[in-house]
C-alpha cells in the first residue's frame, strides 16, 4: 500500500499558460519525488496597461509518499 500527498504550487509565465504549467512541474519534480498527476486549481492573468504580461497557474500536484 502506497500512501501519496497533494500540494499546491503556483507557477508563472510571460508566454502562456503552457509555458506556466511546464516550467512549474519541471521544477516541482526537482524538489518532489515520485510525482504521479497534477491538476489545475486555477488560472490567472496579470493585465499592465490592458495587455497580458504574465500568466499564472494554480496546480495540485500528487506525488507518493517514500517508505
Amino acid at each position: 500500500m502506497s500512501v501519496a500527498r497533494v500540494t499546491e504550487i503556483t507557477s508563472a509565465s510571460k508566454k502562456s499558460f503552457d509555458d506556466a504549467l511546464e516550467s512549474g512541474l519541471k521544477r516541482a519534480t526537482k524538489t518532489l519525488k515520485n510525482v504521479t498527476a497534477a491538476w489545475i486549481a486555477s488560472q490567472e492573468v496579470v493585465l499592465k496597461d490592458n495587455k497580458i504580461v504574465e500568466y499564472r497557474v494554480r496546480m495540485k500536484v500528487t506525488f507518493i509518499l517514500a517508505k
